[in-house]
């Protein structure tokens, strides 16, 4: 019975990264083993252990053969004979089928050590091919470690454009797919896991309303970038910088989904895809099980972010209005989400990227001279309902009025 450490801990620790969860793998053993040693048995699929001290998984080496569709049609063999080079082979890139020793000796039957010098994600074997789910880790790590200089292999990004064409993808539950992507979007240059979803065809099997916006043109006073896609982009890696908050990044990322319904004879004018975005945003979360704080804020985004470019030219009652349909006034937190998302949209053009946007200080300073204005001295003169709402308002548009935006 041998152990090593293998996948992400071994990694990570060789890019001097720092190590989170440490998973092994027992070559040489069996169930009644691991039992009879103390291991407390986990695993349903296969067998996993937890250490009787460290907690820490131990699996038994195993091999699986394909037998369905998607990623859940696998049958596994896990026995005392299996290998460790058998085991490694059905790990999806180069750089998991690392493993190390207890003392430390490293062993590297498929030349990860090699591609994690030459930033290089390269698939294992063509094994790769029998788990779709592949193809969204493959993006997410391109995500991780964008910084490091780790680019996708092109017999990999040929591979995953097979399985999608083989209609592999199509056997994705809804709940992986988010699972992966919110994943995604905590990493710094989350844009990357996009763009490597749309090099080999993933991104229209599983976010249509994104890549529709590749191609479609606005206005270059505006937009020198002029692409849509390529602005989604920009605007997602300005969110990354401005916000760690996956909720903040997600909204950042479909807000702008109605240009990708505007009619060609409009382009490169967009009129009202605001509103035409709304109904592709909440198709897209319900369709993914999204959670709702995440539809709520990218809805809002969605619904208003022209009314945050435009906050310096807008009427006082407007401004007060869109606080209210924000519901600023009770959530707070949520609406400082909003102008994180909004000021990544303005900062996300060719050209702005550092450029001071003004906007937030406005809406945040209308929102507190409103939240000034008290409600007591109203109610002490006796009005209630509708006329305490209206009187309110009044107030509150005057308040605005004296910021002399």
């Amino acid at each position: 019975m041998k152990c090593y450490l293998v996948g992400g801990c071994v990694r990570d620790k060789l890019l001097g990264r720092p190590v989170k969860d440490r998973d092994w793998v027992v070559v040489g053993a069996t169930v009644e083993d691991m039992l009879q040693q103390g291991y407390q048995q986990v695993g349903k699929d296969f067998p996993v252990f937890l250490h009787p001290d460290s907690k820490e998984e131990y699996a038994l080496a195993r091999t699986e053969r394909k037998t369905g569709p998607g990623y859940t049609g696998f049958e596994f063999h896990a026995s005392a004979d299996v290998t460790l080079e058998e085991d490694l082979i059905r790990r999806d890139l180069t750089i998991n089928a690392i493993a190390e020793t207890e003392a430390g000796e490293i062993t590297d039957p498929y030349h990860g050590q090699r591609d994690l010098e030459k930033r290089i994600l390269r698939h294992v074997s063509p094994a790769f091919a029998e788990d779709p789910v592949r193809i969204l880790r493959v993006a997410r790590f391109a995500a991780r470690y964008a910084d490091l200089g780790f680019q996708v292999a092109v017999e990999t990004t040929e591979l995953m454009r097979n399985m999608v064409e083989a209609g592999e993808v199509d056997a994705l539950v809804p709940e992986r797919v988010w699972q992966e992507t919110v994943s995604a979007l905590a990493e710094y240059r989350a844009e990357v896991f996009i763009e490597v979803l749309r090099s080999c065809g993933a991104l229209e099997k599983l976010f249509p309303e994104l890549e529709r916006l590749y191609g479609v043109p606005q206005p270059e006073q505006h937009h020198p970038e002029i692409d849509t896609g390529i602005h989604t982009m920009m605007v997602l890696q300005q969110a990354c910088k401005l916000s760690p908050d996956p909720v903040v990044r997600f909204a950042a990322l479909v807000h702008d989904l109605g240009k990708g319904t505007t009619p060609k004879d409009e382009w490169p004018r967009h009129i009202a895809h605001e509103e035409r975005g709304v109904p592709l945003v909440k198709g897209l979360c319900q369709r993914l099980k999204i959670p709702t704080a995440y539809q709520e804020l990218a809805v809002l985004v969605t619904r208003y972010h022209l009314h945050f470019h435009r906050a310096a030219e807008l009427k006082a009652g407007t401004l007060l209005t869109t606080l209210q349909s924000l519901d600023a006034f009770r959530r707070p937190q949520r609406f400082e989400q909003f102008l994180l998302a909004c000021e990544a949209d303005s900062r996300g053009r060719s050209g702005y990227e550092d450029r001071h946007v003004e906007q937030s200080a406005i809406m945040r300073a209308a929102l507190a001279a409103a939240n000034d204005v008290s409600v007591k001295p109203l109610v002490e003169e006796g009005l209630q309902g509708k006329s305490l709402a209206d009187k309110l308002n009044l107030l509150r548009i005057e308040a605005i009025n004296q910021l002399g935006r």
